[in-house]
């Protein structure tokens, strides 16, 4: 296996002027024109993305890092492991490559930083399956294709050779994935404003892996920590339930969540996993779940969040805790969560920007305020009501930039799922494309508060919020039956630098710089 080295930089763009080009075009974009600076022919397959998320006995311990994994799956069903830090930073938005055909080839190190040593991987995108005049169609922000229509799942049960216990019975894992409140189909139904189901998803009891724990738990060299091996667990598992399990069902099933029945490595896993399965090679929906995930529905949840394509959530505290955003199932899964006897922490709803990525959010309940341009009112609905007839997603945007905007959207305690949200508020998420974790909510404390459920988090009635660049300012004029009546203006120069004394106010952190300004004069 070729493995490409953490020296390298990595660039899977997709960059304007090709979005340009392909809306020219109807062909697919011809494989032979990618190539590197060195002149080596460029590695081309599909791109591979797993999140490992800490249970509450490694946050207990004090690991709240996260794990995420980048591969390359060649056609020839090589694997390349590639260096997560530099693929974000090489890709304007490395998640809308999720599960695409791309193509990574190398390029002098010179070329780049204008010194001699080490190559770097120059790169492009490609799409040689769909053709390019496809991605044309896709919005900012938005993976193209949506997530629509039957998702259908398997759960498989897999036990290893050296544990006996089955915690739970196989009826447990199917009414999981049951139409009523609490459950898997109503939950993804309800966020998706109808536009998924899990209609047909089914799981099958527990097999036996043929090596026990340490066999696919092992040490890592470097760090001596747990390490799963999420290939030998994703063929060994898909082995041990493949006489029974039909995966070309429906055209091929979304996905697959594995139910395991030791800890793994600390964590649980979401993403997806390359492969050719009863003669259907795509790139599959995949959780890698132990007990403490599959016991809650907010964990898993989460895990298959990832599995459609989803990247973290965080807030604007800056630290290494991307699990600190209870506004959103997609970083803290277990705060302001509501218990259900039997399926424990059930999950609140995933954020605006994530719900418009899978392509959920209609075009007639967005609306989008460009920097520069005059006042505007807009009424906000709150992001959970089906059937609404108002906006539910507002984005700040700038003439002159992509890959950096905000969303502003409303949130109330109501429903099934967010009835212990923090309080009844508008919530404001930056969103930088080519973050670990691109939406991260507003906070107007100084310094933001470590989980964001605090006051600042939180923009009410009479409040404003002003935008680090002040290019936007956010007023909350009055509230609704289902949300919040609000004004979007550009910032007066005359308003004083954050920190400064304009009273009443709470200034942001320094990082952030924006401000909240209650009871403030509208200008």
């Amino acid at each position: 296996m070729r493995f490409l080295r953490t020296g390298l930089l990595i660039a899977l763009t997709l960059v304007c002027g090709l979005q340009v080009e392909a809306a020219r075009r109807t062909d697919p974009l011809p494989e032979r024109n990618v190539q590197g600076r060195s002149g080596a022919a460029p590695l081309i397959g599909r791109l591979e993305l797993a999140w490992g998320d800490p249970g509450p006995a490694a946050k207990a311990a004090g690991v709240v890092d996260t794990e995420f994994r980048v591969t390359l799956v060649a056609d020839d069903g090589g694997r390349h492991p590639i260096d997560p830090d530099q693929a974000l930073r090489a890709a304007e938005d490395l998640y809308a490559l999720f599960g695409k055909r791309v193509a990574v080839s190398t390029a002098p190190a010179a070329a780049k930083r204008g010194g001699a040593g080490a190559h770097a991987v120059d790169a492009a995108f490609v799409d040689t399956i769909v053709p390019i005049g496809d991605l044309s169609t896709s919005k900012a922000g938005e993976i193209a294709p949506k997530v629509a229509g039957v998702t259908v799942w398997a759960t498989l049960m897999c036990k290893f050779s050296d544990i006996a216990t089955e915690q739970k019975a196989q009826s447990f894992f199917q009414s999981q994935y049951g139409a009523a409140i609490g459950q898997l189909d109503h939950y993804w139904q309800e966020v998706s404003y109808g536009q998924i189901n899990l209609a047909g998803s089914a799981a099958y009891g527990w097999a036996t892996l043929p090596q026990p724990r340490s066999y696919y738990v092992t040490k890592d060299e470097t760090t001596g920590k747990d390490k799963a091996d999420l290939t030998k667990l994703f063929e060994d598992c898909i082995a041990a339930h493949d006489p029974n399990v039909n995966f070309a069902a429906n055209g091929g099933l979304q996905g697959v969540n594995m139910m395991f029945n030791g800890d793994l490595d600390g964590f649980a896993w979401g993403g997806s996993r390359c492969a050719a399965l009863d003669g259907v090679n795509k790139c599959w929906s995949t959780t890698w779940n132990p007990p403490w995930s599959f016991n809650n529905l907010a964990p898993l949840s989460h895990e298959m969040g990832h599995a459609y394509g989803l990247p973290h959530a965080n807030n604007s505290d800056n630290d290494s805790d991307t699990y600190d955003n209870p506004w959103d199932v997609m970083s803290d899964s277990w705060n302001n969560g509501v218990s259900n006897a039997t399926y424990g922490t059930l999950p609140k709803h995933i954020n605006i920007y994530s719900r418009n990525r899978l392509g959920w959010v209609a075009a007639a309940r967005k609306r989008t305020i460009t920097a520069g341009t005059g006042a505007r009112s807009v009424t906000l609905d709150r992001a959970s009501l089906p059937g609404s007839v108002n906006t539910q997603m507002l984005t700040l945007n700038y003439p002159d930039q992509s890959t950096r905007y905000y969303t502003v959207e409303v949130r109330k305690r109501t429903g099934n799922y967010e009835n212990r949200l923090a309080g009844d508020a508008v919530i404001i998420h930056e969103v930088q494309t080519g973050r670990a974790s691109p939406a991260w909510s507003q906070d107007a404390d100084t310094p933001p508060a470590n989980r964001a459920n605090n006051e600042g988090s939180m923009f009410k009635v009479g409040e404003t919020w002003v935008s680090p660049d002040y290019a936007f300012r956010v007023k909350v004029d009055a509230a609704t039956t289902e949300g919040f009546v609000i004004t979007v203006r550009p910032t007066p120069r005359a308003v004083r630098a954050p920190g400064a004394a304009t009273a009443p106010a709470r200034a942001a952190s320094p990082r952030l710089r924006g401000q909240t300004m209650r009871g403030q004069p509208r200008r």
